[in-house]
């Protein structure tokens, strides 16, 4: 008995440290298909080297002397410089007063103001005053008060590749950066459509001049789940809740 007793305890022990172990173990970044990267037409099948003939030129080896070095082609690279910032605020203050008051005199019916008794409600000497005079009144106040303000700020470099030519011209691009930092990783990730005019001669371009952007900072591990709300405790901020 004693023996099942200390097995049991062992398998329960060899169990909590593989998970634990689990645990520390730190997963690699995850690719985005959504931002992969666009490689040109003919990477699959590199074209084969060429013998040398004696001769100045050799084919495949070109370089045009007026030729712009910025991206323009399908998996040419463009750096995008992030230059973010917003800030926005609202304040909302509402104030609802309402009160009324109704008043209807007892009648005279024949030249007589009417009473009535209520048997074994009231005495006999409150039936006087039980007239069909009838006075209301109601109050009602309502307060409301609202505020937000947000703001964020993104800077640095990401470079990405073109995935497409668009018939205008305009260049659609997409890229993801990953890094793998102490106890998580961190992920850059932005799409958009890059006019060639707003590309500098360095070939970067600012994100303010993306269109249609799409710019996600986000992060895994340790440090980004301890700054996340339980789903419990979202349960009780949602609109769900009833309290």
């Amino acid at each position: 008995m004693k023996l099942a007793i200390v097995s049991t305890t062992l398998r329960v022990t060899l169990a909590a440290l593989l998970l634990a172990s689990l645990a520390a173990c730190e997963a690699p970044p995850r690719r985005d298909p959504e931002f992969a990267v666009t490689y040109p037409a003919a990477h699959a099948s590199p074209a084969p080297a060429q013998s040398a003939t004696g001769a100045i030129f050799q084919a495949g080896y070109d370089v045009q002397l007026f030729e712009d070095l910025k991206a323009r082609r399908v998996g040419d690279i463009l750096t995008i410089r992030l230059s973010e910032s917003n800030q926005a605020a609202k304040s909302n203050d509402n104030a609802v007063n309402k009160s009324g008051s109704t008043e209807i005199a007892n009648p005279t019916i024949l030249g007589a103001k009417p009473a009535f008794a209520l048997p074994g409600v009231l005495p006999l000497a409150a039936v006087a005053n039980n007239t069909l005079e009838t006075d209301l009144a109601a109050t009602n106040d309502f307060a409301g008060k609202a505020s937000a303000k947000q703001s964020n700020s993104l800077n640095g470099n990401i470079t990405v590749t073109i995935a497409d030519v668009l018939p205008n011209g305009n260049l659609l691009v997409r890229g993801e950066k990953r890094l793998n930092l102490n106890q998580g990783n961190e992920y850059i990730k932005i799409s958009g459509i890059v006019r060639p005019v707003d590309i500098a001669t360095d070939n970067t371009v600012p994100s303010t001049k993306v269109a249609d952007a799409t710019i996600i900072y986000s992060g895994d591990g340790a440090n980004a789940d301890s700054s996340k709300v339980g789903w419990l405790q979202r349960f009780f901020i949602s609109a769900m809740s009833p309290f």
